[in-house]
C-alpha cells in the first residue's frame, strides 16, 4: 500500500456515505479517518483535502493528540485527550452568576485570586480555582473591563517561567543569531549591523537605532510610533542611503520588525534575530542604547524629540573616541564619506 496513489488512498480512507463534516471541531469520526489515513501512508495535506480541513488542522490535530508513550495517533486516544481538554476548558462555565460576582467584589477589595479561594474554601462556599479567575480576568480586559487593575500580577503575566519555551517575538523562518558568519561574530568587517528601538513614556513615540558592529558608528531615526510600518521605513530610508555598507542586520525580537523580508528582497542584506531575552548578544546596540540614555534618560516622552535631535545626538556618539580604537571616532573608523544624516 505504499506505492498506492493519491486517488487509491482517498478513495481507501472514505468510508461510503461519509462527507466531510462542517463542524468547527474534530468529530470522533474524522479522527478514525485521520487514523486510517495515516496507516495507510497519506500526507496530512491529502487528508485535509479530504476532510475539508485546513492542513493546519490536521497538523495540530496530530500534534496534540497523538498518543504520549510512543507518538502514534489512534483515534479513541485522540478522541478522550480531545474531551479532556474541552472539559478543562469549561470548567469556568459550572458557577452561577451569583458566585461570579462573589468573587469580582472580593477583587474590587484588592483581594488576589489566591486570596480569594482560600478564603471561600475555608467557609464552604463554591469558588473557581485561581486559574480559572486569572483567566476570567484576561478575558475581560481584552473586552474592555477595569477588574484587571485590582490585581498586582495580572500585568505581569507575560513573563519568563523557568526553562519556559520564549514566546516573544515569535514568527517563523526567522534566522537565529547562531546561523550568523564568524566574521560578523568577531567585527571582521564593514556592514553588519545591530539594530533597535528605544522608548519614551507617555506617548507612542520612540526611537530607531542602529549601529554598526566593527567601528561602533550609530545612527537613530525618530519613529512616530513601534510598529512594523514605521520600522521598516525608516530602516529602509538608511539602507537606501547607504546601501554598499549594509551586508547584515541583527534584530532584537520586536514584532516591530516581522516585515525584515522588505528589506532583504529590496536591498539584498541578510537578516538574523537574537535569542529572546539574551540583549548581551547585541552588545553593539545595547552599548550605544545605554549612551543615547546619557542625553535622553528613561521617563523622558520622545514625543517632543525631533529628527535633528536625533542627529545632534549621533553625532556626538559618533565622533567620540573610542577606547578599542585607540581612541579614534567611531566616525572615522567608519570613514566620514559614508555617513549618512
Amino acid at each position: 500500500m505504499q506505492g498506492a496513489s493519491g486517488d487509491t488512498r482517498r478513495h481507501l480512507i472514505l468510508a461510503e456515505g461519509v462527507a466531510p463534516m462542517a463542524y468547527h471541531q474534530l468529530t470522533r469520526e474524522e479522527r478514525y479517518l485521520i487514523a486510517g489515513g495515516l496507516r495507510l501512508a497519506c500526507s496530512l495535506r491529502e487528508l485535509a483535502a479530504e476532510l475539508g480541513r485546513a492542513p493546519s488542522t490536521v497538523s495540530r490535530e496530530v500534534r496534540r493528540n497523538a498518543t504520549s508513550h510512543d507518538g502514534a495517533y489512534r483515534a479513541e486516544k485522540a478522541q478522550s485527550y480531545a474531551g479532556a481538554r474541552l472539559r478543562r476548558a469549561r470548567r469556568g462555565a459550572q458557577f452561577s452568576q451569583g458566585v461570579l460576582e462573589q468573587v469580582d467584589n472580593a477583587l474590587r477589595s484588592w483581594w488576589s485570586p489566591e486570596q480569594i479561594v482560600g478564603t471561600f474554601r475555608a467557609e464552604g462556599r463554591l469558588v473557581p480555582s485561581h486559574e480559572t479567575i486569572y483567566r476570567r480576568l484576561r478575558k475581560d480586559k481584552r473586552e474592555g473591563g477595569k477588574l484587571y487593575r485590582y490585581t498586582r500580577i495580572l500585568s505581569k503575566m507575560g513573563r519568563k517561567h523557568y526553562r519556559s519555551r520564549p514566546t516573544r517575538g515569535v514568527l517563523l523562518g526567522k534566522r537565529h543569531i547562531s546561523e550568523r558568519a564568524e566574521i560578523v561574530d568577531r567585527r571582521g568587517r564593514f556592514g553588519d549591523w545591530e539594530i533597535d528601538t528605544v522608548m519614551g513614556t507617555g506617548s507612542r513615540h520612540c526611537l530607531l537605532t542602529l549601529v554598526e558592529r566593527k567601528s561602533g558608528f550609530t545612527l537613530i531615526r525618530k519613529l512616530r510610533a513601534r510598529t512594523m510600518k514605521e520600522a521598516t521605513a525608516a530602516a529602509a530610508s538608511v539602507i537606501a542611503r547607504m546601501r554598499r555598507r549594509f551586508k547584515t542586520i541583527t534584530f532584537d525580537n520586536g514584532t516591530e520588525f516581522h516585515d525584515y523580508e522588505t528589506l532583504e528582497r529590496q536591498f539584498g542584506v541578510t537578516c538574523y534575530f537574537a535569542t529572546p531575552y539574551h540583549s548581551w548578544e547585541r552588545g553593539s546596540n545595547e552599548n550605544a542604547n545605554g549612551l543615547i540614555r546619557q542625553f535622553l534618560p528613561k521617563g523622558l516622552g520622545l514625543s517632543r524629540v525631533s529628527q535633528h535631535d536625533c542627529d545632534l545626538i549621533a553625532d556626538v556618539l559618533n565622533t567620540r573616541p573610542r577606547k578599542r580604537h585607540r581612541f579614534q571616532t567611531p566616525a572615522t573608523i567608519f570613514r566620514p564619506d559614508d555617513r549618512c544624516t
